[in-house]
């Protein structure tokens, strides 16, 4: 009569089975464990995006409306532009102006209320971030980069650019060495 056991099987007792069954569980709790933190990290995620664009939407919510009372805002000051020598001459025009700049001030006022900076930057050096150059203009007596005239002003909504200003730059001359007839890298002390 032959063995139904050969030599590497052993019977499986209760003990055994038990074991695997153990494991099998604890492997099971194992996953579902990491299913719950991958859950509730997805959650915290998605918390954090919803108050980051309520946020967003409070500081920016505006900025489409905003640049449409910008043009509203240009032509206030284009008006303001164009009349002033005029009022110098008529009392009515004067009188006309005064009530233009107020509007004005109150329009800004109220952007400014709302988050949006008015960006006025002659005389500053031009930033790429900040300015539209239209134009270079040499012989300003000013340095090389620097923003000589605003054609247009620039707004900021919190801490974004809104419309970048149109500005004119000065253009300085090119750099000259001292010595014309001296050679690149001659300044340098060799003797050490």
């Amino acid at each position: 009569m032959t063995d139904d056991y050969s030599d590497d099987q052993q019977p499986l007792d209760e003990q055994t089975i038990a074991a695997g069954l153990l494991a099998e569980m604890q492997g099971e709790i194992d996953r579902l464990n990491g299913e719950r933190l991958r859950a509730l990290a997805d959650a915290e995620n998605a918390r954090k995006r919803a108050e980051k664009a309520v946020q967003d939407e409070k500081a920016y919510g505006a900025s489409k409306f905003a640049r449409d009372l910008l043009s509203v805002a240009d032509n206030l000051r284009r008006a303001i532009d164009t009349s002033v020598q005029a009022a110098k001459d008529d009392p009515a025009v004067a009188n006309l102006l005064t009530g233009v700049e107020l509007t004005e001030k109150e329009l800004l006022g109220a952007l400014e209320k709302n988050g949006i900076k008015r960006l006025e930057p002659k005389g500053q050096k031009f930033d790429p971030n900040f300015h539209q150059a239209i134009a270079e203009v040499p012989n300003t007596g000013q340095p090389h980069g620097t923003v000589v005239d605003v054609v247009q002003a620039g707004y900021m909504i919190a801490d974004r650019l809104l419309r970048a200003a149109m500005v004119v730059v000065a253009k300085g001359e090119p750099l000259r060495p001292a010595d014309p007839t001296a050679q690149p890298g001659s300044a340098f002390d060799t003797k050490a």
